[in-house]
């Protein structure tokens, strides 16, 4: 499938003004709470870079410019993870209990929608939220993908 195809799957299930505005809300802040679970822990090499370079690969098949605009997305919320670090915040407290109430509220969202989560169906979907996310945020933009 094309990109443009995964997001118009995806967006099948996402149909409710409300499920609309939770997930575009809540999918960057679990996108956040995992490269923040990930980095919690000081290591020479941090995961939270492992996952950004599996997620790149994996946009790369389907958009260059998908690709380049999570790179950018997700070093943005590194570098703020290692501020937050650099301030004394708990990255790991901080990122399960952000993790929860965004999964929470997923669930609510579909629940609002009356379907069940795309990822259900295929664990990829997982991967074209955020970039569904990311898209609809940049419609008005007129940038195509």
């Amino acid at each position: 499938m094309t990109l443009q195809e995964w997001l118009d799957v995806y967006g099948e299930s996402h149909q409710h003004p409300l499920n609309v505005a939770i997930h575009k809300f809540c999918i960057p802040v679990i996108l956040f709470s995992i490269l923040g679970l990930l980095s919690a822990f000081p290591l020479p090499l941090n995961p939270a870079w492992l996952l950004v370079a599996a997620g790149v690969g994996f946009y790369l098949r389907l958009s260059r410019r998908m690709a380049l605009a999570m790179l950018l997305l997700c070093l943005l919320m590194l570098l703020t993870l290692a501020a937050l670090r650099r301030a004394g915040i708990d990255l790991l407290q901080m990122s399960v209990a952000l993790f929860v109430v965004a999964w929470i509220g997923q669930f609510i969202g579909h629940r609002i929608e009356g379907r069940k989560p795309s990822f259900f169906d295929d664990l990829r979907f997982l991967m074209i939220g955020p970039a569904w996310t990311l898209a609809s945020l940049t419609k008005h933009c007129h940038i195509r993908w």
